[in-house]
């Protein structure tokens, strides 16, 4: 599976967002300049996390973007899910009904042992990024990492 490189984006911007002391906020323009991503379109996928209630908003001069909710509330699979939605990659279009090795459809009653197997993937992955935390991953990363990360990121851009 290839996710679009703004699932990427947000997984950082988010992971960032966490290491900010409680209350403060990274405008798109400093998360931009942080990661040296184009600042309009890294705004706009910002708001998707905002609509997922992931991430909180604020308008103003000191307006910026924030965790919507504590870091242990916050899973990779609702960021992923907040970009790329949620529905499987692999779509069982019934080729074994197709072609000269057709099977008539009184066999294809039970689902496709291959389809059966990806969604069995799909679900174990999902699975996987629902158990980890935006906490899980700040407790991973040195401890020298925060402050340098808001020292950066809440600095004004170039």
């Amino acid at each position: 599976m290839k996710l679009p490189v703004s699932t990427e984006w947000l997984l950082h911007c988010a992971a960032s967002l966490a290491q900010l002391e409680p209350g403060a906020t990274a405008s798109a323009a400093q998360l931009a300049d942080y990661y040296d991503l184009p600042a309009p379109y890294l705004a706009k996928q910002l708001q998707s996390l905002v609509k997922a209630g992931v991430l909180a908003a604020t308008t103003g001069p000191r307006g910026g973007f924030r965790l919507a909710r504590a870091a242990t509330e916050v899973t990779l699979l609702q960021i992923v899910e907040a970009v790329d939605g949620a529905s499987a990659p692999y779509e069982c279009r019934e080729i074994r009904r197709q072609g000269r090795g057709a099977l008539p459809p009184e066999q294809c009653q039970e689902t496709c042992v291959i389809a059966a197997k990806m969604a069995e993937a799909h679900e174990a992955w999902r699975g996987s990024l629902a158990g980890v935390t935006l906490a899980d991953i700040i407790a991973s990363i040195p401890e020298w990492v925060p402050a340098r990360t808001r020292s950066l990121l809440t600095a004004q851009p170039r």
